[in-house]
């Protein structure tokens, strides 16, 4: 009884096929599709967040480059400006220095010239000093 084929058996199978060919043109395809579309979407978008990644680390590369550039950049002329402040400062300093030795080198013509008057001279006013105090002594009246 379990395996004797009647017609109900047939239009079952008939039915189901049917069934299964519904379900395929109705359901099936379009989700399929639907899905096939969404994996292609989510496929472009995976592919263009790798490409953005790609770039986004090239211009991370190119940015560092161009500050160690600078950097570089900005140390050489430092040392070229501390060179060049170095050397004003010398020649600043060479200029004083010359100045100073020649201000003392006039200092010391002045003083020995005046010495040499102060020499010159030096007979008159000893005489004139002696003269003075000869006077007052032997004149303790006058000094007043």
């Amino acid at each position: 009884m379990f395996l004797s084929v009647d017609a109900t058996l047939i239009v079952q199978v008939v039915n189901f096929i049917v069934f299964l060919l519904v379900l395929n043109v109705v359901f099936t395809r379009p989700v399929g599709a639907a899905i096939a579309k969404r994996r292609a979407y989510i496929n472009s978008l995976s592919a263009d967040t790798e490409q953005a990644e790609a770039d986004l680390k090239a211009l991370h590369a190119q940015a560092e480059g161009k500050r160690a550039a600078a950097r570089r950049e900005a140390a050489d002329l430092l040392v070229k400006a501390r060179g060049a402040a170095h050397d004003e400062a010398a020649a600043l300093a060479a200029g004083a220095a010359s100045r100073a030795s020649a201000i003392v080198a006039a200092a010391q013509q002045t003083v020995a010239a005046e010495l040499a008057e102060a020499r010159t001279k030096e007979d008159d006013i000893v005489a004139t000093l002696s003269r003075t105090l000869l006077e007052r002594a032997l004149d303790p009246g006058a000094a007043a």
